[in-house]
């Protein structure tokens, strides 16, 4: 199982937020790129960064900063937030970065969707974030009446080849990450799942590399020092 240390980005500075609430931030670090930096040196190979500003706005918003980080580090590295378009998907794909994120566009608009993965394929990542059980969109802040196994299943058709499945009850609590739910997923879809939210120990990515998915995503307890970075990939991704 791959262990993908999350920088997320808002007001250019490396921050978390508790259940993607906007109004309830917690800055880690004023430089993204340092902190990317440090997970680099701890051992990781991939780097999961997500635009903040830009899944608000609608648009990319630190793309500066996501160019500074690909220049200065060796990581293979997945960006989301705010790519509306074929152009913003190509433009950060451009800066370097292996893999992007939809989310909100993806489910809007799946012509869309089905254009960029014939176009860029493996390179395509759905994020699919839900909110008991129910897909959430917009940066989060709208919840939907879709079932997300049922969406999944519907990517999975479609042709995508890795999903990030987010529990959002869980993300930025260290409450552990839903199990049944990633089991739930797995039952029907045949694509790589990525497992993101509520990580809180190495146990919690020791039953996450029990279930089968490809990578864990971990955020706040890599800040907070509840989870050493490279004693969990020495665990995790032997």
């Amino acid at each position: 199982m791959i262990i993908l240390p999350a920088i997320d980005i808002k007001d250019g500075r490396c921050v978390r937020l508790y259940q993607g609430d906007y109004e309830r931030v917690t800055t880690y670090d004023d430089d993204p790129v340092r902190v990317a930096l440090r997970w680099q040196e701890a051992g990781a190979q991939w780097l999961h960064v997500v635009d903040l500003d830009g899944a608000a706005a609608g648009h990319s918003v630190n793309s500066d900063l996501i160019r500074r980080i690909r220049a200065e580090t060796t990581f293979h590295i997945e960006v989301g937030g705010g790519l509306r378009t074929l152009d913003d998907i190509d433009m950060i794909l451009k800066l370097g970065v292996e893999r992007v994120i939809l989310g909100t566009i993806a489910i809007q608009n799946p012509a869309l969707l089905i254009a960029a993965l014939r176009r860029w394929e493996e390179r395509i990542v759905l994020g699919l974030d839900a909110r008991a059980g129910k897909v959430a969109i917009a940066a989060w802040r709208d919840t939907s009446q879709i079932d997300a196994v049922a969406l999944a299943q519907e990517m999975d058709k479609l042709g995508v080849q890795h999903l990030i499945y987010t529990d959002i009850s869980r993300d930025g609590s260290l409450q552990g990450p839903n199990i049944a739910a990633l089991q739930a997923m797995q039952r029907v879809v045949s694509c790589a799942i990525i497992a993101s939210g509520g990580v809180s120990s190495l146990a919690d990515l020791r039953a996450l590399a029990t279930v089968g998915v490809e990578g864990a995503i971990v955020g706040k307890a890599l800040y907070t020092g509840d989870v050493d970075l490279a004693t969990a990939i020495r665990e995790c991704e032997r």
